[in-house]
């Protein structure tokens, strides 16, 4: 559940960078920061006046709302109708922040969300923006939400408002304690949470009849919520005097300007204990006097409710240092959606040289960068050594001010470098300020650097008309005032040593005093208003990509399973993507490793996939197109680097429009899967081969191969996650309807040509398709799937019968080492897309009986790993599991480990006696009348991986840990937990390859749910046969009669199925001279 917003609105200060914080709420609607329907509008609205109050603003935004809601609506005027339905969100940036150049709302938290679409820093705006819209108004009417951002608000997930027959206005209010509320508001509710007054900063009498039961007292927190009837009310006295000089249409009318606050203007005039005589009069001068009577008159009537959130939290942003820093190296309470971390979107060389207690955010450290527990560095590139003592805040230092650092004590004090725009001049102006320094006390009684300023002036030298004009009065002279921070210098550039000088023993300060008062300065009063928030927000977002360029090839580089695709959307949508493109060509073509090398251009089909924003056709596609032909044969010779070189130059020419990217993103999916195959191909060192005695002319070597049935774990034997990850996959050769489905047969021909013959269901069938090869070029298709004969062309290829390419023709080739040439024959009861393995299993069959045709013979083994081979030569994928399923008989778990080169082990699952005729009872084949291919379920399971998407990581080590419990439970004879990591299975299917399961599949399981202890697709799903394990046995029939009464079904047939215990036959047959094209007349030798 999520607040559904009409519109959002940040207020701020007036000259206050209002284009760059609009720019800041687009960002976060584009990488999804505002939930997945951001609201339709998006408002940063500046103050007309310098010091509006946030009451005023309160109503400025207000109207500002009303006015575009009444625009889309087709008004020609404002009209208070809009709001009836509208949902509205106020968020008041408020004053200016000294430990934050863009304000509260922009300080960012020590925080990182793995779950986000898009990786981006953590603001406090963005805390309140998903406790407001997550937790907070969930459940409320239409009406008006407004928020300060001047605090840390934490919400539980449920706050348990009571929403039911609300009226009026309600306030929301967090328990703390009676101490706490000496300094804050509070509210004074009876026992139904009607509100009687506002109490600020109120005596301990005050405070105490405040209090509940348990002693705690409701805070004022900020916010705010009025509904509709109330909004319309408060927007109607926008066109009275003097609360028209509020508004920007005051400003443009001519008004002159009233401040007016939310909280003590507003609000408390609905307070059921306010009398209207004490409220006007409490309001200072006639202007305000006149504008609270206007508000008595509009909302009085309006009931003024609290509501209390039990486990809520508040924490205003202060102006102490060390309220600031405590807040962000101390965890939030559990209540929080958030969860603070040591180092956040940071980048740091030797994290164990970070305390614990400490933190980092937006930060990249090089080199040996110390810092103790109870200190901050935010948004800085530094560069060790360096040691940064307790009590610190380090903000906004780039790497050039590293050497000033360097040996210099740091120790409670808070040292920024600010963006600062002199009209047209932009300069960097650092401050220095200790942690325990009070901005506003009056020098004669406060500190500076921690220390008297009489002291600091005794050391340094400075005197107090170097920093405050002689007319000013003392009590103005403090902190705020003092013109300690240099600016510009007439003859020097300036830099961080002309600050840090102010730290220096009294024998090294002389040297820097007459250059200091050389400099012209400013007072942090002075600079407040020349901060440039634009340049300042600009600075982050590209430190936060320099690190997040760092993190790629640390990521990449310590095949890390963390997931780039947060972070490349962000790159996209903030226009950052070229940085990124080009470190990961640099990562790609410099790492060494086929591994890399292809997770680095998987992670470059990504960067473009995420420029096309969702247009452009779908991800999966061709890429063979000759443009990117000279980059793929790079790739293929195994010269990496000039590969991606070309791959990047011919990638700037189809950058111009969305069907260009997603094409070009293709072609790198396709590259990709070049270096895929040479890691699988690594494979092939276990495929060993010896010489038999060569089968006499014309006599045929036929191989007869069971299904095979995927218990668990399958899509762990899938490249490049098998020798990533490693799997682990329980498979069962099994009989159909009691025979050995697949086969394939060879016989060698007087002819120096290559017959190629695939045959209907059985051996007996007439021939579906045939062809010749008698050159050399009519192989070279061997490489394209959907090629006529291109499996057995592949399978000649791969067991090096033929040699190709070769410069020697195919019949020369044949004559010398075989005398003739080869006829081959295959054939499948299954149908296509069946999930029992098929191609895979065929392709074992044909390449078995391949090789003891031509005088050779390999074990199962090498079988396994040579069908490995040929699959990536065919270019299809493909795991290690349909072969390992028909070729090594009975029940059996194969695994690989998480390296290369990929080998495949496989280990018999010993079952209890009886147990494996128990499974021929319980196990039936289901056809469900759907197919589909597996291969674009496969380019996106391998997308998804190589995004290193969190749920596709934690699948895969669900898939591994299934398997291996699916094998504890066939060892004990359990049907009931077999069902079970069956269901599991299915379960894991669907998460890594979501959109298996067709409709009327779901409803086919659903119907046969009660009688089954667990069911599941066969292979990779989308449909072709189900397979079931039955409660009863013997349950053909009686599944056969429950779906016939199932609707929306289709063909559907149920085959009985048994274990295989004997495993692939092989066998060599003779054959009629004279009728040699009809196997059917083939006697047994």
């Amino acid at each position: 559940m999520a607040a559904q917003w009409s519109v959002l609105l940040l207020t701020c200060q007036r000259g206050g960078c209002v284009s760059a914080f609009q720019r800041e709420l687009e960002a976060r609607r584009l990488r999804g920061g505002l939930g997945p329907r951001p609201p339709p509008l998006l408002l940063a609205v500046e103050d007309p006046w310098a010091r509006l109050g946030s009451g005023g603003a309160t109503l400025n935004a207000l109207l500002v709302a009303a006015e575009h809601l009444s625009a889309r609506a087709g008004c020609t005027v404002v009209s208070s109708d809009v709001l009836r339905e509208a949902r509205i969100l106020i968020l008041h940036m408020g004053r200016d922040f000294s430990f934050d150049d863009c304000g509260r709302a922009f300080t960012c938290l020590p925080v990182e969300e793995p779950g986000a679409l898009a990786e981006a820093l953590v603001c406090n705006l963005d805390s309140l923006l998903a406790t407001m819209t997550h937790r907070l108004c969930v459940g409320s009417p239409p009406g008006v939400w407004v928020c300060s951002t001047d605090m840390l608000l934490t919400m539980p997930s449920a706050p348990g408002i009571d929403w039911d027959g609300f009226q009026g206005v309600r306030v929301i209010a967090v328990p703390g304690s009676q101490v706490y509320a000496r300094n804050h508001g509070v509210y004074l509710a009876d026992e139904q949470g009607l509100v009687h007054d506002i109490i600020y900063k109120g005596t301990e009498a005050q405070i105490q009849q405040c209090a509940g039961p348990n002693g705690t007292v409701p805070l004022v927190c900020g916010v705010v919520f009025f509904s509709s009837d109330a909004a319309e009310q408060l927007l109607a006295t926008h066109v009275i005097p003097p609360l028209d000089a509020c508004t920007y249409m005051g400003l443009d009318s001519g008004a002159p300007p009233i401040q007016l606050s939310l909280f003590f203007d507003i609000v408390l005039c609905m307070a059921g204990g306010m009398m209207e005589e004490d409220f006007v009069k409490g309001g200072g001068d006639t202007r305000v006097r006149s504008a609270r009577s206007v508000l008595w008159t509009a909302l009085r009537a309006f009931p003024l409710s609290m509501a209390c959130i039990p486990d809520a939290s508040y924490d205003y942003m202060t102006t102490s240092a060390s309220n600031h820093i405590h807040s962000l190296t101390l965890l939030p309470r559990s209540a929080s959606h958030l969860r603070f971390c040591k180092t956040a979107h940071s980048h740091v060389d030797q994290p164990s040289l970070l305390e614990d207690g400490s933190s980092v955010t937006n930060c990249l450290l090089e080199g040996a960068v110390r810092l103790a527990a109870g200190s901050v560095i935010q948004h800085c590139h530094l560069q060790g050594p360096l040691e940064i003592g307790p009590g610190c805040l380090l903000s906004g230092l780039a790497a050039g001010s590293s050497p000033a650092l360097q040996g210099c004590p740091l120790r409670d004090i808070v040292l920024q470098g600010h963006h600062v725009r002199l009209d047209n001049l932009p300069c960097r102006v650092f401050t220095l300020t200790g942690r325990l320094d009070d901005w506003q006390s009056p020098a004669d009684a406060a500190t500076y650097l921690n220390v008297p300023w009489a002291e600091f002036f005794h050391r340094t030298g400075i005197q107090e008309g170097d920093l405050w004009d002689a007319e000013m009065p003392r009590r103005s002279r403090c902190l705020l005032s003092a013109r300690l921070f240099p600016v510009l210098h007439a003859c020097e550039a300036l830099g961080l040593e002309d600050v840090l000088w102010l730290l220096a023993p009294a024998a090294v300060a002389g040297e820097r005093l007459a250059r200091w008062r050389a400099a012209w300065r400013m007072s942090w009063q002075e600079l407040l208003p020349c901060l440039d928030k634009a340049a300042e927000l600009g600075a982050r977002r590209a430190l936060f990509f320099l690190q997040g360029q760092r993190k790629v090839r640390r990521v990449l580089l310590g095949r890390q399973d963390s997931s780039l695709l947060p972070l490349i959307r962000s790159a996209v949508h903030e226009g950052y993507h070229e940085a990124v493109l080009g470190t990961l060509d640099d990562v790609a073509s410099t790492a060494g490793d086929t591994g890399i090398a292809a997770r680095a251009l998987a992670c470059i089909a990504d960067v473009l996939g995420c420029m096309a924003r969702g247009e452009g056709g779908l991800r999966s596609g061709p890429a063979a197109n000759r443009e990117w032909a000279s980059a793929f044969r790079h790739l293929e010779s195994g010269d990496i680097a000039s590969g991606v070189q070309e791959l990047a130059a011919e990638r700037q020419k189809w950058m111009s429009r969305p069907a260009l990217l997603v094409r070009a993103a293709r072609h790198y999916e396709g590259a990709e899967q070049i270096l895929i195959r040479q890691a699988v191909m690594s494979s092939c060192q276990f495929v060993t081969v010896r010489q038999v005695e060569l089968p006499p002319l014309g006599h045929w070597v036929q191989v007869t191969c069971p299904a095979r049935l995927d218990l668990s774990g399958g899509w762990s034997d899938t490249p490049p996650i098998t020798y990533e990850h490693g799997g682990a996959v329980v498979d069962v050769a099994v009989l159909v309807d009691g025979c050995r489905p697949i086969g394939a047969r060879v016989r060698r021909i007087s002819e120096l040509e290559l017959r190629l013959v695939s045959l209907g269901g059985t051996p007996q069938s007439e021939a579906a398709v045939e062809l010749v090869c008698r050159e050399l070029e009519h192989l070279q298709d061997y490489c394209q799937p959907h090629a006529p004969g291109a499996l057995l062309k592949a399978a000649f290829i791969c067991t090096q019968v033929v040699q190709f390419p070769s410069q020697k023709p195919l019949r020369v080739q044949l004559m010398e080492s075989f005398g003739g040439g080869f006829e081959v024959h295959t054939w499948s009861k299954l149908p296509h897309g069946s999930g029992l393995g098929t191609s895979s299993i065929l392709a074992g069959a044909v390449m078995a009986s391949l090789y003891q045709a031509a005088g050779k013979a390999a074990s199962t083994e090498s079988l396994i790993h040579a069908v490995l081979h040929l699959e990536q030569r065919l270019t299809t994928g493909g795991g290690w599991q349909d072969q390992v399923g028909g070729l090594v008989p009975s029940i059996k778990i194969g695994r690989s480990k998480a390296q290369l080169p990929l080998r495949v082990e496989v280990q018999k699952i010993s079952v209890p006696t009886g147990f494996t005729q128990t499974l021929n009872n319980h196990l039936l084949l289901v056809y469900t009348g759907k197919t589909r291919l597996a291969r674009n379920l496969l380019q996106d399971v391998v997308r998804n991986w190589y995004a290193r998407l969190p749920s596709a990581v934690q699948n895969a080590d669900a898939l591994v840990s299934n398997a291996e419990e699916c094998a504890q439970a066939l060892r004990q004879g359990n049907l009931l937990l077999i069902g079970k990591c069956l269901d599991r299975y299915w379960q894991q299917k669907k998460c890594m390859a979501p959109g298996c399961e067709p409709l009327a599949v779901g409803r086919m399981m659903d119907a046969l749910r009660p009688y089954v202890y667990g069911q599941c697709l066969a292979g990779a799903g989308g449909g072709g046969f189900l397979y079931v394990l039955t409660k009863g046995p013997q349950q053909k029939e009686a599944l056969h009669q429950i779906l016939a009464k199932t609707e929306g079904l289709g063909n559907f047939s149920i085959h009985s199925i048994e274990v295989d215990t004997g495993g692939f036959s092989v066998e060599v047959v003779g054959c009629d001279p004279k009728d040699s094209a009809h196997p059917r007349e083939d006697v047994a030798m």
